[in-house]
Parts: C-alpha cells; structure tokens; sequence
C-alpha cells in the first residue's frame, strides 16, 4: 500500500477546468481499498459536466441536497443514484462553487478482477459476464467496484478511494464527442474516450 499511496494525485490535478480534468483523467489509474482487498482499473472514458452554464449538469440551476458534493473544492467523490437502483461515481473539479464533475463512464480492470465479478454477479444476477462487459458503463463500474452511497463526498485524497498518477494520453488518442443519454446542452462535446479500447461503453 505505502508505495501505491506514494503516487496518488495531488489535489492540484483536480482544482483545474473540468473539461482539461476530463481529458487528463484517462489513462489514470482509480483504486478502491475494499475490506483488505483492492480493486484498481485504468478509466478509459469519461464526461465533463459544469455548473454554470450546462444543463445537463446537476449542478445547473444551483446548489441542493442531492448535489451538494458538486459545490465542495476538487478531488471528491460525487456518488448519485439512477433509477432507484443503480449508482454512478463522478470526480469533483475546480473551486468551491463552482458545481463542476466528470462522470466516469468505463473503466479496464486492472486488480481485483474476481472480486469485480462477484460483485456484479451478486447485483445483476449475471453469470454469463465477460471480462469486456465487466466495467463498460458508469453504473457497471460502481457495482464492480462496489461503489454506493456511503462514498459520496469521500476525500479522493484519503486511502479509500483514490486516483494514482499514470503516463498521460496524448491528444491524437483521444477521441471527443458529445455525451450519451442526455436531452439538455446536447451539442457539447465533453465526452473523452481512449482510441480502440474495448472497455469503452460506446464507440
């Protein structure tokens, strides 16, 4: 653990423009310390969300209950519930105020696998799962990683939840377009995701 610890993100990483925070969050490794056991993967696909002036932001509009984590400084964990069953995991960026969040949409699994596995078997009630599927959309990802609502607003700077420094993605493997499953600000084009991964939720 100390040696894993010793390259995690500064707090700098994530007080910058959501959408820059965005694209520098592929390729990054997350990791969840879970009951001695650890589960880590590589976030191959992401979507920026700002506050001010995009509406598909839960933080439009302004500050509330459900999304009050938006409003905290950077390098939090945004946790929020979809259809009454599901949970996905954002990373809070920018200043206090600000509402700003990049959703992690796919991750490839790096440690942990077998856990991963059970997890989602145990809440999907899928064994027929592959290794591709495991962790390719945001909500997958939170039942594999067993992410919920206990871990909305953790520190990502504690030894939970955590995001450890990697070799950045350069530019030309990055592919931008709009974000998926929204109806508001739809012509935005804050969704990154790396080149020819097969982790990825949607080409």
């Amino acid at each position: 653990m100390p040696a894993i610890v010793e390259n995690k993100l500064s707090t700098d990483f994530y007080l910058r423009n959501v959408t820059t925070v965005a694209k520098d969050l592929l390729g990054k490794i997350i990791v969840h310390v879970h009951n001695d056991n650890i589960l880590s993967a590589k976030i191959v696909e992401v979507e920026a969300y700002q506050g001010e002036t995009d509406e598909a932001s839960h933080s439009y509009g302004g500050i509330s209950e459900r999304n009050k984590v938006m409003f905290d400084t950077g390098g939090k964990l945004y946790v929020y519930l979809i259809y009454g069953i599901y949970f996905c995991a954002n990373v809070v960026t920018g200043n206090a105020g600000q509402g700003d969040a990049v959703l992690i949409r796919a991750v490839e699994p790096i440690d942990g696998i077998d856990l991963m596995f059970n997890n989602r078997k145990r809440k999907t009630r899928k064994n027929n799962l592959s290794k591709q599927k495991l962790t390719n959309g945001p909500a997958k990802f939170c039942e594999a990683f067993n992410i919920g609502k206990e871990h909305n607003g953790l520190s990502l700077n504690g030894n939970k939840v955590f995001l450890l420094n990697n070799k950045t993605i350069e530019d030309k493997k990055i592919k931008t377009t709009t974000r998926i499953g929204i109806s508001k600000s739809k012509e935005l084009k804050w969704r990154f995701y790396i080149k020819d991964n097969i982790f990825v939720s949607h080409k």
